[in-house]
């Protein structure tokens, strides 16, 4: 169906009240959402105002492609608002893609919303002080604050309406309907407060690219029903994405734990529950910027860290947040999601067996040795690089977790965190697409603290004294041990 109206706005009257040097919330909120949409969609939308007291027929709602709501007090005691509303959901029948979009004016709780309402995402337009907490409508559209909320906000309502445009002109070519559906879901768990900006951002530029990202509403605020509804979406996506900062995030009622908590907690299950390991892969950010974090958070945050060394599919990255996103675009939207699934090129071995050699900068001379006692038992030795582009690093970092046949992990003047993270690099490298059991793997020490590995003792760890010649005999036993 062909519609004559792209996007139609109902309001309240007390919600566009105007003056001499106002043109009224309403009509700025129209004007802006225009400009946005004319960025994203290329073209001049048609966009329409309805009062609560302009008529309207069912058989016109029907040309209507997507409703914005403008959410208020006012919008919930107008008979007429809530009719026209009731009407499209009754016009558009059962929905293959958003087509309502809850934009608040004002707050209003929950369960004075219209049920229809209640589960969709909303686009919080409204200012609240950050000293007083006391909540008014935007006055000056291009002050900081406005900038940080009432913008942002603007450019997810607009992407997300620009997304349904889109598909909704597409259903209406049958040969293209195949194509929409093959579309890969991503689940980007919700966040704390100080990362929901940023986690908007990252949605936004995955919508852009072609992935449907989960959930594409408001999840339930009860923690049984929230865990059902998590599963369920947790089971369509082939990779979820979390970010944790310091805030530990919203507790749904009967838990003492939040959503971030809950969604990584299910996610690990589903990882964790499934046999082929490429199915489903986490990918965790955790911010290096935890001053204010509470006690809770941050045993959340050592929890994760700790579960990860039994969690085959996870990678964990504790970088600057734009390194992660850079990550997110190099490994998802440049390349595409099928690089994580194993389809990268691996290095050449030229048939031999390969062990890859784990090893700082720092510690780059002293590790020869054992390179050339690996390379003299007739084995390719595989090493990181550490010249060129983060991204270029880490793929080659993971081309080689990918392709290497056993692994020794050198520790010189590197501390036991850094050990410790390697460890887990090799215990996660069935997430990477690796298809062939690790033979062997090894940790080289010549420090007196060394790693204490007896929680690694079900991961077949040798550990081997890296001091004087009993490195490389122990090296030498080590890659007998292999054959």
């Amino acid at each position: 169906m062909a519609f004559d109206i792209d996007v139609l706005i109902i309001y309240a009257n007390d919600d566009n009240q105007q003056s001499d040097s106002d043109l009224g919330w309403v009509n700025n909120f129209k004007k802006f959402l225009e400009l946005m949409l004319v960025q994203v969609l290329g073209k001049k939308p048609n966009i329409m105002l309805k009062s609560e007291h302009d008529s309207i027929t069912g058989a016109n709602l029907k040309k209507v492609a997507t409703l914005v709501p403008i959410l208020s007090p006012a919008f919930i005691e107008s008979g007429e608002s809530l009719d026209t509303l009731e009407s499209f959901f009754k016009a558009v029948g059962k929905a293959e893609v958003d087509r309502v979009f809850k934009v608040t004016k004002k707050p209003v709780s929950l369960e004075e919303q219209p049920a229809k309402l209640k589960g969709l995402l909303g686009y919080d337009l409204f200012d609240i002080d950050s000293e007083t907490g006391e909540i008014d409508d935007f006055v000056d559209f291009f002050s900081p604050e406005a900038e940080r909320s009432f913008w942002m906000k603007m450019v997810d309502l607009a992407y997300d309406i620009h997304e349904s445009l889109i598909v909704l002109n597409e259903l209406d070519r049958a040969s293209e309907v195949k194509h929409l559906f093959e579309r890969r879901s991503i689940y980007l768990a919700e966040t704390g407060y100080d990362l929901s900006i940023q986690r908007n951002i990252i949605k936004r530029e995955l919508q852009r690219h072609g992935y449907k990202v989960m959930p594409d509403h408001t999840l339930p605020q009860e923690v049984e029903e929230l865990k059902k509804v998590v599963s369920k979406e947790l089971e369509e996506c082939s990779l979820s994405i979390h970010l944790i900062g310091s805030s530990y995030g919203d507790i749904p009622s009967g838990s003492d734990k939040s959503v971030v908590d809950i969604q990584n907690q299910i996610a690990a299950e589903r990882s964790a529950s499934l046999k082929d390991k490429s199915k489903f892969s986490r990918l965790i950010w955790i911010s290096n910027q935890l001053n204010h974090a509470s006690e809770k958070q941050l045993a959340f945050i050592e929890n994760v860290k700790r579960d990860l060394s039994s969690s085959e599919g996870t990678e964990i990255l504790q970088t600057a947040l734009e390194d992660f996103k850079n990550i997110i675009r190099e490994e998802l939207i440049e390349v595409g999601i099928d690089k994580r699934m194993g389809k990268a090129v691996s290095p050449e071995k030229n048939g031999k067996p390969s062990v890859y050699v784990l090893h700082d900068k720092i510690d780059e001379k002293e590790v020869e040795p054992l390179k050339k006692e690996i390379e003299k038992a007739g084995y390719t030795v595989l090493a990181p690089s550490f010249k060129g582009e983060l991204l270029e690093l880490r793929q080659d970092h993971i081309n080689n977790l990918r392709s290497f046949d056993a692994a020794v992990i050198y520790q010189g003047k590197v501390n036991n965190q850094w050990v410790r993270m390697k460890l887990l690099d090799l215990l996660k490298a069935p997430g990477f697409g690796r298809r062939k059991p690790i033979k062997g793997k090894a940790i080289v020490s010549s420090r007196e603290d060394k790693l204490d590995i007896s929680a690694y003792k079900n991961y077949n760890v040798t550990l081997i004294d890296g001091n004087g010649n009993n490195s490389i005999e122990g090296l030498k036993g080590f890659l007998e041990e292999l054959n």
